[in-house]
């Protein structure tokens, strides 16, 4: 749907009957719309008169009066209505929609230039629809204390059909190459960046789609909000991680920055670097990561990607926030691990891969037998096999005891299996190193014999001396 958006923003629009209203602070109505002279400044001069008026197309109206058309077409859109109840107010919805969709068209097609008071009172037209307080969630309505996102039934706003022609008519207005961004930015200001970033909490996605798209567009025409925009996702990451670990839009938001990042330049600006460490790594930390993992995912890989010196970074950062019991968590963050080491040279890896082959030991050894075929399977991939191999002499070390302990004893057998093509792997890539480390592992198998045949031997004597102390009063537990 992102894509489709996109696309349509894109259109060019026809400027066969453009023109430009006249330059005068007042002038007459169409005849089918009032009789007497109108004054024409804005919204503001123009009273609501408590009806929903219905108004001549703006292509049948003479040019001269298709100012104050506009601006009554766009005063009948700052009309409210209860869409809960579909059968009340059912003409002036239809109305409402009709005179939205020509609004949406003019936009587009050109048709009709727009001057700055016609910009302004539209903008604020639809600053009136769509900021607005969002429905409670529906584990607030519950009164639970959290939800998980992807078993709560999706929202679907009874306002949509309205919302959307209004979120539309944004979208091509930001889009428009008629649109004179030194203007626009004077109705598209800070206030309203700010609080279109807060709509992304939404619960309809359909919401959240055009949000993505607009934020997007705002973001690569309007440049004096680029640095506003991320700090305010910024925030917002904020919250979530720290704060409340519930937010409907940080999917579409990761989907926005994935973009961003990949427009960074080079040498990368310390104040990204920080993004990457102080928000995007910590976004590991909620349970609920599953929802935009993929999106984080590529976020992450676009900096190494962009730095390759992050890579040792990153991968500490992801280590930081290992799962210890959710088992689905740690399949995410391997297949995460092996994407950013397709990317990291040969320098990083060596800074961090003794504590990472730590971790996939234990990895390798989980009951939780995707978890173990998940961390077997990086020795799949040529790359981090050639990684591996150069650093052989401390990356076998490591995991010897795991691959081992994997083939005696796993109750998988496709994890036996999986073990021992890669000890078979290790043993090809060095045989003198392998024996060396089977020398290793045997001494610690008869270390660890001896030490349980001490600890069994002591607790004996102890039994046999509390027993003549205690007599048969003695329980043994």
């Amino acid at each position: 749907m992102f894509n489709k958006i996109m696309k349509r923003g894109q259109k060019k629009p026809s400027k066969s009957e453009a023109t430009e209203p006249p330059p005068v602070a007042t002038a007459t109505a169409a005849p089918n719309v009032a009789a007497a002279p109108q004054p024409l400044l804005s919204l503001a001069t123009i009273q609501n008169p408590g009806v929903v008026e219905v108004l001549p197309m703006l292509r049948d109206v003479a040019v001269p009066d298709r100012h104050v058309v506009f601006i009554r077409k766009v005063l009948v859109c700052c009309f409210f209505f209860d869409f809960s109840d579909t059968m009340k107010s059912a003409r002036e919805k239809e109305i409402k929609r009709q005179t939205l969709a020509e609004l949406v068209d003019i936009v587009q097609s050109g048709s009709c230039k727009l001057n700055e008071i016609m910009q302004e009172d539209m903008v604020k037209m639809i600053s009136m629809n769509i900021f607005r307080c969002l429905p409670p969630a529906p584990h607030e309505n519950s009164g639970a204390d959290g939800g998980d996102p992807e078993e709560d039934d999706m929202f679907m706003d009874p306002a949509w059909p309205h919302l959307q022609l209004v979120y539309e008519l944004l979208l091509r207005y930001v889009v428009s190459p008629d649109t004179d961004t030194k203007l626009a930015k004077r109705f598209i200001d800070h206030s309203f960046v700010i609080k279109l970033l807060e709509l992304f909490d939404s619960e309809d996605m359909r919401e959240r789609e055009y949000l993505k798209t607009i934020v997007h567009r705002i973001y690569g025409r309007f440049m004096v909000h680029r640095p506003l925009i991320r700090n305010e996702i910024n925030n917002i990451f904020y919250r979530f991680i720290f704060e409340t670990e519930r937010y409907n839009g940080i999917c579409e938001l990761l989907e926005i920055l994935g973009s961003i990042i990949n427009g960074f330049a080079l040498p990368m600006k310390e104040e990204h670097k920080l993004f990457l460490v102080r928000a995007l790594i910590p976004l590991h930390k909620p349970k609920s990561i599953t929802t935009y993992h993929q999106q984080l995912s590529y976020c992450i890989t676009q900096f190494v990607d962009k730095d390759y010196r992050l890579s040792d970074t990153v991968i500490r950062g992801v280590l930081k926030y290992w799962p210890l019991t959710n088992c689905g968590k740690e399949v995410l963050f391997l297949g995460e691990l092996e994407e950013i080491l397709e990317v990291t040279q040969s320098a990083e890896f060596q800074r961090c891969m003794v504590p990472l082959f730590r971790q996939i030991g234990r990895s390798l050894n989980s009951p939780h037998f995707q978890v173990a075929e998940r961390a077997l399977f990086w020795w799949n991939n040529e790359h981090i096999v050639a990684l591996i191999a150069e650093n052989r002499h401390v990356v076998l070390p490591i995991i010897f005891d795991a691959l081992e302990k994997n083939i005696r004893s796993h109750w998988n057998q496709a994890i036996n299996g999986l073990s021992a093509n890669v000890r078979r792997m290790f043993q090809e890539m060095d045989a003198e190193l392998f024996d060396e480390c089977q020398r290793q592992h045997a001494a610690k198998e008869a270390m660890a014999g001896k030490l349980e045949e001490q600890r069994v031997s002591t607790w004996k004597r102890l039994e046999e001396v509390a027993a003549r102390t205690m007599g048969k009063n003695m329980v043994l537990v």
